[in-house]
């Protein structure tokens, strides 16, 4: 992915278009980038409403792009030339949807699910679509799959429905799979067998799995590399245990603070001032600085570039570039704002 933006137009009256108005936008997306390779898992998190569903959607065209482009397997991805395109796309690139209960057809039994996608992208015999179909089921933990095949989605759990949905985006072999909260409405004592299969899914198959959520937990447990997201750009990216464990954005490092743990009394808090800025009215210069605890006046001024640390991570913040690193640390450790420019 390099450059994503999706601006959403806010509709106008009829005055302020007879005025000549420029219509506002909503900058769900504004300028994101970034590589998975074949058998990694990325964890796209950040807080709601920063735009991480959009950009999931984004990379599947379900929404589409205002601008960046979209490239697999080094080739650019143009969904607008032809049907065939179209269709090698949709067989490339599959999406695990958040809600169970909503992404499958209640009319449907589970094998049906399942089987719909397959037909489309394995014209032959019906014999070896069914075949499909059930290594799919079986693939994601509903074993023996003629157990389940002939269930309707109110007579399986929710775990079970979820498994369904994996199934049915796995079955046609999928080189890249989008994992949009997939576990966020399933118990804890679910959730461990549902991360185990992605899991299994890039180490045995390949797959590579944009995994967006909110748990930075199972983003430790399952990812290769994280992304921190604030209203429509990534500000750190780079390893899952540097970012996770030695977050330097100090979003990143309040993202982090809030997530509990054990022996919380050792452990620093960040808590941030102010409200989430509108996707409307952006803040000028770094998006983060009317709740940064570490603002300094040129934050307020200049868009910060992404800076590559010798951790592996890239970060987007002034802190790295225009002051003494200690003192940005201590700063953004200690919630001071008094830095000045150097």
């Amino acid at each position: 992915m390099d450059g994503l933006e999706k601006h959403y137009p806010v509709r106008q009256g009829v005055l302020a278009a007879m005025l000549g108005r420029q219509p506002s936008l909503v900058r769900a997306v504004d300028g994101v980038s970034f590589t998975i390779a074949p058998g990694e898992v990325l964890g796209l998190a950040g807080e709601s409403g920063c735009g991480k569903s959009t950009t999931g959607m984004a990379v599947l065209d379900l929404v589409a792009r205002t601008a960046g482009c979209i490239r697999v397997a080094g080739r650019d991805v143009d969904l607008r030339r032809n049907r065939a395109a179209q269709l090698a796309f949709r067989r490339d690139v599959q999406i695990v949807f958040q809600n169970p209960f909503e992404a499958l057809n209640p009319r449907f039994t589970a094998l049906e699910s399942v089987l719909e996608p397959i037909a489309v992208h394995f014209p032959g015999p019906r014999g070896d679509q069914l075949a499909r179909a059930r290594r799919a089921l079986e693939r994601a933990g509903l074993a023996p799959a003629d157990i389940y095949a002939q269930r309707y989605p109110h007579e399986l759990s929710g775990g079970q429905l979820q498994r369904v949905a994996i199934a049915r985006a796995i079955g046609v072999e999928p080189r890249i799979l989008v994992a949009d909260e997939p576990v966020s409405m399933l118990d804890v004592s679910i959730r461990a067998g549902i991360l185990s299969l992605f899991r299994s899914f890039a180490r045995e198959l390949g797959m590579a799995i944009l995994y967006i959520s909110h748990d930075l937990s199972t983003m430790r447990y399952l990812c290769q590399s994280v992304a921190v997201m604030y209203l429509g750009r990534i500000v750190e990216y780079g390893p899952a245990e540097a970012v996770l464990s030695h977050p330097v954005h100090p979003y990143a490092k309040a993202l982090m603070a809030s997530v509990p743990v054990r022996g919380w009394r050792g452990r620093k808090r960040l808590p941030l001032s102010g409200q989430v800025p509108n996707a409307m009215a952006i803040p000028t210069g770094c998006r983060f600085h009317p709740r940064c605890p570490a603002v300094m006046p040129i934050c307020s001024v200049a868009d910060p570039p992404r800076v590559k640390l010798a951790s592996g991570q890239e970060t987007a913040c002034h802190l790295m570039t225009t002051t003494t690193s200690q003192e940005a640390k201590d700063a953004a450790d200690t919630g001071t704002n008094r830095l000045t420019i150097r």
